[in-house]
């Protein structure tokens, strides 16, 4: 038996993949067993590593650390976001003059990896006489980056989308802004936001890189909490809770991105009958439908 994707496994493959699938939980739960056993061996769990963790202070500081980072983070999320837009609309133009250079852009800092453009901020522009802030730093860098790489992802989105969409916009006497802007940006949003949301996630992770540059942020406050003597070098544990907290923060933005594509999905816009009771299947059916209702 077949299926339009793959061969149905028969029961040979299906027994095959439950051995495989055992093996494989056995040895992960192996790995992580050796993982603990070895933090009991070196002492990780005893009182005197996690005493840092009682004092309220250590949390005041967690805490604000928390809110440098997502103050960064979310600085350069709109503006990633609003430069991946901008860099978009340039790359999809007619005009070779505006589309040439802005490609020419877009690969450039596609090219160039995060932490070195915080060097090249933060270290490099005090050597021609521009001193820059570490927040800033850490903000255009995120931006620069993950704008170039929001912008292809938009451009993909736009150009995936099937021809017919554009040229009923302009038949229906829409200028190409007016096509891009009702027609092609909405769905071309919808269908990419899994991804939007995944490079998002990413530039939340990559303020972490923040810390080479001494931008007091919640990696730099693990590190410099898991340097002290004084409270017995917890290095491991300030690292597992810092590493709890991102995991938090990307697990809230996962639901509030899964949130707001359940509502793009079922927008009201959708019940917008197009003729004799059928709902429109395009966006470019719902201009229509609302022209002639106008």
């Amino acid at each position: 038996m077949t299926s339009v994707l793959y061969d149905v496994p028969g029961p040979r493959a299906i027994a095959r993949n439950r051995v495989l699938g055992a093996v494989t939980v056995i040895a992960v739960l192996a790995i992580l067993g050796f993982i603990i056993w070895r933090f009991a061996v070196t002492g990780q769990f005893s009182a005197s590593k996690w005493s840092a963790f009682t004092y309220t202070r250590v949390w005041e500081q967690f805490g604000l650390a928390t809110l440098r980072t997502l103050a960064a983070f979310v600085s350069a999320a709109i503006g990633a976001l609003v430069l991946g837009f901008v860099l978009a609309l340039g790359r999809l133009s007619d005009h070779a003059w505006v589309r040439i250079p802005v490609t020419a852009v877009i690969e450039v800092f596609r090219a160039i990896p995060v932490l070195i453009l915080m060097l090249l901020l933060y270290y490099g522009l005090p050597v021609i006489g521009i001193k820059m802030d570490t927040y800033l730093a850490v903000v255009i860098a995120l931006i620069v980056y993950n704008g170039s790489v929001l912008a292809e992802v938009i451009r993909a989105g736009v150009e995936s989308l099937p021809r017919g969409q554009g040229e009923a916009g302009y038949a229906i006497g829409l200028r190409k802004s007016g096509v891009m802007r009702l027609v092609l940006l909405p769905q071309a949003i919808r269908a990419m936001l899994p991804v939007i949301i995944a490079q998002l996630v990413v530039t939340l992770k990559d303020t972490a890189l923040g810390f080479i540059i001494t931008y007091p942020e919640l990696l730099k406050y693990a590190k410099d909490l898991g340097s002290s003597a004084t409270l017995d070098s917890p290095l491991i544990q300030a690292a597992i809770v810092a590493g709890a907290i991102y995991i938090s923060l990307c697990l809230l933005l996962s639901w509030v991105a899964s949130i707001a594509e359940k509502r793009l999905r079922s927008s009201p816009r959708s019940s917008v009958v197009v003729g004799a009771g059928e709902a429109p299947t395009t966006d470019t059916e719902l201009i229509v439908a609302q022209r002639d209702e106008g």
